[in-house]
C-alpha cells in the first residue's frame, strides 16, 4: 500500500538554555493510503504540536516529515504555501466557513485560488456535493443551513482538491453529541467510499472509535498503538478506554 506520510524521529523543543520543553520527543510512524488515524493523549502530550508540524503550520526542531514523497521539512516558505494548497485538506473545529460566500463558493475557494477554469470548478463542486448529499444547498449561505450541512460543506471543501492527506484537529470539540456523530460518520464515509486518507487529533474516545488506527502519545512520545482490524466500534471504543485509563486521559461514552 502506498505510503502517504512518513514521520521520522520528529522532535520539537521550546525554550532555551536550561529551560527546555520537549513537546515532541522522537516520534516516528507512517500513514498509508486510505488510512484513518487518530492521535490521542492527555493535554500536553504533544498531539497538537505534532499535527502542527505535519500540517506545516510549525516546523520541527529535528527529524523529517515526508508527505507524498516530499520532505516538507526541507521546503521553503513559498513552496510550503503551494504544498498546503495542493496536497493537504483541513477540517477545522469551527469549520471556518465564510458567511459572505455561498456554500458552493466556500467549497470552491481553493480551486478559485488555484485559478482553475470555471467549468472545471463547477463540475468538481457538483460531484463532491452530490457525494456528500449537499447538492440542494449550494446556492445558500452558511447561516441559512443546518449544522450538519455546514459540517458536510467543510468536508467537501477539504476534499475538493483531491488532497493526499486530510488533517483534522479536534473536529468535534465544539459540537453537541448528535452533530459530532454526524460529522464522524461523514468522515468515515469519506475514508470508506471516497478513499480519503485522514489524520485526526482528538482527546475523545468516542471520536477515535470511528478510526482504523489509534496512536497514543505521552510526554511527547508514542505510548501505545492499537488497530481496529475486525473489532466492532464498541469493542474498539472499550480498548481505547483501557489505554486512556493508563494514560489518565479523558473518556466519554458511545452514543
Amino acid at each position: 500500500m502506498k505510503e502517504i506520510v512518513k514521520v521520522n524521529n520528529i522532535k520539537k523543543y521550546y525554550g532555551k538554555n536550561n529551560i527546555i520543553t520537549k513537546a515532541v520527543n522522537g516520534i516516528s510512524f507512517n500513514v498509508f493510503e486510505k488510512d484513518f488515524v487518530a492521535i490521542m493523549g492527555a493535554s500536553g502530550s504533544g498531539k497538537t504540536t505534532l499535527l502542527n508540524c505535519i500540517s506545516t503550520i510549525d516546523s520541527p526542531t529535528s527529524g523529517n516529515i515526508i508527505i507524498n514523497n516530499k520532505d516538507i521539512t526541507q521546503l521553503k516558505e513559498d513552496e510550503l504555501a503551494d504544498f498546503r494548497r495542493n496536497e493537504l485538506g483541513f477540517i477545522f473545529q469551527d469549520f471556518n466557513l465564510l458567511d459572505t460566500l455561498t456554500i458552493e463558493e466556500n467549497i470552491a475557494l481553493a480551486l478559485i485560488v488555484n485559478k482553475n477554469k470555471t467549468d472545471k470548478i463547477d463540475t468538481l463542486v457538483e460531484n463532491i456535493a452530490k457525494k456528500l448529499g449537499i447538492l440542494n444547498i449550494l446556492k445558500k449561505f452558511p447561516y441559512e443551513v443546518s449544522g450538519g450541512e455546514k459540517q458536510r460543506c467543510a468536508c467537501a471543501r477539504a476534499l475538493i482538491n483531491n488532497p493526499q492527506l486530510i488533517l483534522a484537529d479536534e473536529p468535534t470539540g465544539a459540537l453537541d453529541s448528535k452533530s459530532a456523530k454526524m460529522l464522524l460518520e461523514t468522515m468515515q464515509s469519506m475514508n470508506d467510499t471516497l478513499d480519503a486518507t485522514i489524520l485526526m487529533v482528538t482527546h475523545d474516545a468516542f471520536s477515535a472509535s470511528f478510526c482504523k488506527r489509534i496512536l497514543f502519545l505521552k510526554d511527547g512520545k508514542i505510548f501505545n498503538e492499537i488497530y481496529k482490524g475486525e473489532k466492532t466500534r464498541k469493542e474498539l471504543f472499550e480498548e481505547i478506554l483501557d489505554v486512556l485509563t493508563l494514560l489518565g486521559g479523558d473518556v466519554s461514552s458511545v452514543k
